[in-house]
């Protein structure tokens, strides 16, 4: 380690990415991203924008994606906030409204960055383990009624959570909101277009209520790099306040264009998310004909184990066939492997391995 890293870096352990590996005819289902491209009235933009233009510096407000972006979700567009992927979108919340006097709650399995965000920007923090069948209960998130006076100074969760999957209903979203109302609830809901019901619906009637999004999953655009929160003004005013004094123009030309035109084509996001969902219920049930544990799942990856065979060696096994998936040497979900949902032929490989890897 270098003697010239400041103290906050010696400490940190940094976030780990899912592999991106170089191997030939690779099916790749270890990180999540989309099995179909963009639309392609985002590639079109994107080309249209890549031009001269780009010798001058992007809107710093992003105005045309919050106008799109503000307009589907029934908003104003000053309760819309954009940065370079949800994880800077995150990052800017953990800074800006997560860091509190009393502790941030988020679950005890849930996406690794939360933690590293913690050491980042020294968040006091508590990890809420997750109920036997991996789900999240609501009565962990509200104050403790003992006469303690316990509570969380801002919750954290995934909806779906990662990398379980498993979906809270809407209504059991809003009664972790309205349970907490002096302290921000940030719902993380990178996966909800495959299956849930947003917590948008609810940033009107509850002033603490934060949600974020990317358009790296359902919107298959992970190499753009965008994401957004929505919330009250006076919450995105606070991200506004850091992300202005980090970087004043976060997003590109050709993202802003790109973006922007995916929002608009609203068509091609509901068929290939369809598409999704239908692929993922299908490699649920070849899941289970083979003797595998599948957590119902809310996002474009399922959460599977196999009671007779360790995860880490079905990871490997599959591996050794250029088939990636992702495996957590985590305690209570070390046994299992998440799984992205691909296209049919892929997910058609990925069960005919298991088959051969099983039988041997």
């Amino acid at each position: 380690m270098s003697r010239f890293w400041s103290a906050v870096v010696h400490g940190l352990t940094p976030y780990v990415p899912g592999e991106q590996p170089k191997i030939d005819n690779l099916v790749k289902l270890n990180t999540n991203e989309h099995p179909y491209g963009p639309s392609p009235k985002a590639l079109e933009a994107i080309r249209a924008a890549t031009g001269d233009s780009l010798r001058l510096y992007p809107d710093p407000n992003a105005d045309a994606l919050k106008t799109v972006l503000a307009q589907r979700f029934e908003v104003q567009p000053n309760q819309v906030f954009v940065g370079n992927g949800s994880d800077e979108v995150l990052a800017h919340a953990f800074q800006a409204l997560l860091n509190q006097e009393r502790e941030l709650w988020f679950p005890d399995i849930s996406y690794s960055f939360y933690p590293v965000y913690c050491g980042l920007y020294g968040v006091a923090h508590r990890q809420i383990p997750l109920a036997e069948d991996f789900t999240i209960r609501v009565e962990d998130y509200l104050p403790r009624g003992d006469g303690s006076g316990e509570k969380a100074g801002a919750i954290i969760f995934p909806n779906p959570n990662a990398p379980t999957g498993r979906l809270l209903p809407l209504q059991a979203v809003e009664q972790i909101v309205a349970g907490n109302p002096d302290a921000v609830v940030l719902v993380d809901e990178a996966y909800v277009d495959f299956g849930g019901e947003s917590a948008i619906a609810l940033v009107d009637q509850y002033p603490n209520l934060l949600v974020s999004h990317t358009f790296s999953k359902s919107r298959s655009l992970a190499g753009l790099r965008v994401g957004y929160a929505i919330g009250h003004k006076d919450l995105i005013e606070g991200l506004e306040r850091v992300k202005n004094s980090f970087n004043s123009y976060p997003l590109d030309r050709l993202a802003l264009a790109g973006a922007v035109a995916s929002v608009e084509d609203e068509e091609f996001f509901l068929d290939s998310c369809q598409k999704v969902i239908a692929t993922r219920e299908t490699l649920v049930a070849q899941l289970q004909q083979l003797g595998f544990e599948v957590l119902p799942s809310g996002a474009n990856f399922v959460f599977a184990r196999h009671p007779a065979r360790d995860g880490a060696e079905l990871a490997a096994a599959l591996r050794a066939r250029a088939i990636i998936v992702r495996h957590f040497k985590q305690a209570r979900i070390d046994q299992f492997l998440r799984i992205t949902i691909g296209t049919d032929e892929q997910c058609a490989q990925l069960v005919a391995a298991l088959g051969e890897i099983l039988a041997g």
